[in-house]
């Protein structure tokens, strides 16, 4: 460091897809970024991040990273390009849109997701100049759609309990998370009630790291979340454990849903689960028994739960169980999935709607990519995909039944943009890769969906190399297509304004990073959702009016365990703990931890087929397979197989992932993803030498 230089520090936002959205702290010296830290002055974060983010400046600063816009100069998917100028690149990207628009806008797709959960690097600047072009929607839905939309049928909105009370929650039960990998924060909360006597329980089919670490694991096969849920409420029935008075005021549909439920003894839960009987008793008694005592029980739900067949009817069942016995009159009761709901995000004002002018574009789902990329021009489908602008998204890692979302990316006829910081599997297909910034060089604001707090991220660094922010990408590629309305004009500064309007203290977030929502410590205790009621819907008459059961239900998985010969093992595809989704694969500290893409087999499965830890073995069913290292484990059920994701295809055996065998299936509601909808078979590859 130069005499008299003294470091500073830059407060920002962690952008990555996780409930926690962490207030950071950027150590600058000679305009060098040199340590990210979490924010002790945040509550949320305490100081605390996890182990991938703490190394963010191995990221920002990675010796592969992109740094000036590349041209394709090799066929697709070989990854090869020359360097050109960003008037070169995007000079003939206008002019190559231009000329597709001219024929059919909607031939256009933007294809993004959650890069970056920033709304100003999200869809502000972007969702602008794709209005503006006339392109087709996207419906991004590869995460969360299906329990989003099972929560707002039953609470109304991605709404629940504030995170900090679960701390003083009796019973926690963690459905569907490996939280101590992907909710820290919350799991410093669980474990500070621990410390105080509550009993933790995690449901999940995998011993995750977090089972481990609960009193208790439930591991039930893939898919039967409901049957779970409506098993305990026919034993809240039976032994009365219920708040009658809550039900009375502030439900809809207790009649019929009690009716239901009573369908769904412990006996036939246990048959559909593959749980043990008292197993399914014990769990209701536990909840039952805290509203007997009138003590908080609260429910952390995440989405691993809501990827199958019949994920947003799981959602609503286990949303239903609060109601019933009036643990939402507890700051530290209720249940968590989302708070994204609170946020008075004025996407509007962000995205500009009205410069659709009318037209009605139609809408790609993104799951269906694989598909929809090799479709040709129809009536009922419109145009023939002909450009495609991927952001904040890696699809041929992360897009289900990968086989064929590699066949559509390697179309010659295809034009492909990708705006990123690496050479992603994605970016091997494309014809011009322009570098993106990361979080540390632009400015962004930022929601949350696993507290209520506001962040704002400022740049701490100017961008490496010739990179530039999302926005400022669009920005230039609007004016080369000729573009002249004043909303192209602004600045990101005056975008992050724009995101909350009045509603949050913008001056508050300059000063200190961060902003809490103003909200009720027991935000449902005198009912008042915000469903159409103001009451927990058991019935929705929304779904009811689309031809859709009202009451929530158990529906089997599209591929049910032992519904197949053929492929008697069901599969699910968590994430690997260092890596979120495709992001941090190539850090090569944290891909160092992960060792090597694994499947994680049960000693039983295993010795059926010849398999011992360390074999390589080829993971197969109709849409394709996966060669993969084996490691023979407990934390795999019998007959369930871990396919740890989400590794790049180029670092695996046979350049492929486990989303070679995913399948392109939606969800029961909320048009999602069913990655832990999946059946397989594996077999060992024979021995040579």
């Amino acid at each position: 460091m130069s005499a008299g230089a003294v470091p500073v520090q830059v407060r920002g936002a962690c952008p990555h897809d996780c409930p926690d959205t962490c207030s950071l702290l950027t150590t600058v010296e000679n305009g060098v970024a040199t340590r990210v830290q979490g924010n002790p002055d945040h509550p949320q974060t305490g100081g605390v991040l996890c182990n991938k983010v703490s190394r963010y400046t191995e990221r920002t600063y990675h010796s592969e990273r992109l740094l000036q816009p590349l041209r394709r100069v090799g066929p697709k998917g070989a990854g090869k390009f020359e360097a050109v100028s960003w008037e070169a690149a995007l000079s003939d990207i206008a002019a190559r849109l231009k000329a597709i628009a001219a024929r059919n806008p909607e031939a256009i797709v933007p294809y993004s997701y959650a890069g970056t959960m920033g709304q100003v690097q999200g869809e502000s600047m972007a969702g602008r100049f794709f209005n503006r072009l006339g392109a087709s929607l996207l419906d991004r839905t590869i995460c969360s759609s299906a329990g989003g939309e099972g929560l707002t049928q039953t609470l109304g909105a991605k709404v629940g309990m504030r995170v900090e009370f679960f701390a003083e929650a009796r019973l926690i039960i963690i459905w569907g998370s490996n939280s101590i990998g992907s909710n820290l924060h919350f799991w410093r909360y669980a474990q500070q009630a621990k410390r105080d006597g509550a009993r933790l329980i995690c449901i999940d089919p995998r011993k995750s790291e977090t089972a481990e670490k609960c009193h208790e694991h439930i591991a039930l096969l893939p898919g039967t979340d409901a049957a779970l849920a409506l098993a305990l409420m026919h034993e809240l029935i039976s032994h009365d454990w219920l708040d009658h008075d809550y039900i009375e005021r502030h439900t809809l549909g207790w009649a019929a849903l009690r009716e239901r439920a009573l369908q769904w003894s412990p006996e036939r839960a246990a048959a559909v689960c593959g749980l043990p009987v008292e197993q399914i008793r014990s769990l209701a008694r536990d909840y039952g028994q805290c509203f007997v005592n009138r003590q908080p029980a609260a429910i952390r739900l995440n989405y691993g739960m809501q990827r199958v067949r019949g994920g947003g009817n799981a959602v609503r069942a286990v949303a239903c169980l609060p109601a019933l016995t009036g643990a939402w009159r507890h700051r530290a009761g209720g249940v968590l999935l989302s708070s994204s709901g609170q946020f008075p995000v004025d996407r509007a004002a962000l995205q500009r709607p009205e410069l659709l002018a009318g037209r009605q574009p139609r809408t790609i789902n993104m799951i269906t990519i694989g598909d929809d990329l090799l479709r040709e021009s129809s009536p009922s489908f419109g145009p023939k995909v002909e450009a495609l602008i991927v952001y904040n998204s890696n699809p041929v890692t992360v897009a289900p039944e990968s086989g064929k979302v590699v066949q559509g990316f390697a179309r010659e006829d295809l034009f492909t943009v990708v705006l990123e910081h690496f050479q992603t599997d994605t970016a091997d297909y494309a014809d011009y890769v322009l570098p993106a910034t990361t979080q540390l060089e632009h400015w962004d604001v930022h929601s949350a969906y696993g507290h209520t707090d506001v962040l704002l991220n400022r740049p701490a660094i100017a961008p490496l190399g010739h990179a530039k922010p999302n926005t400022q990408i669009f920005r230039e590629l609007a004016t080369r297509m000729g573009f002249t309305e004043s909303c192209f004009s602004d600045d990101d500064e005056t975008l992050c304004r724009a995101a909350f309007g009045d509603k949050v203290d913008f001056s508050e977030l300059l000063d200190q990073g961060f902003a809490a929502l103003k909200l009720p410590e027991a935000p449902f205790a005198g009912g008042r959702f915000p469903t159409p009621s103001g009451r927990c819907e058991f019935f929705s008459e929304r779904l009811a009016a689309l031809g859709l059961d009202g009451l929530p239900d158990h529906l089997p998985n599209h591929e049910a365990a032992g519904s197949s010969a053929q492929f008697p093992l069901a599969m699910i595809s968590p994430p690997a703990r260092n890596f979120l989704n495709s992001s941090f694969v190539n850090v090569k500290s944290l891909r160092d931890l992960e060792v090597e893409p694994r499947l994680e087999i049960h000693a039983r499965d295993a010795a059926a087929r010849g398999i011992s830890s360390g074999s390589i073995v080829t993971v197969f069913n109709q849409r394709g397979e996966y060669r993969v290292k084996a490691q023979v484990s407990n934390r795999a059920r019998p007959g369930v197989v871990n396919g740890m994701g989400i590794w790049w295809r180029k670092f695996g055996l046979d350049g492929s992932n486990v989303n070679q065998l995913t399948s392109q299936h939606l969800t029961d509601m909320g048009r999602g993803p069913v990655f832990y909808d999946c059946l397989v078979e594996v077999q060992a590859e024979p021995q040579t030498g």
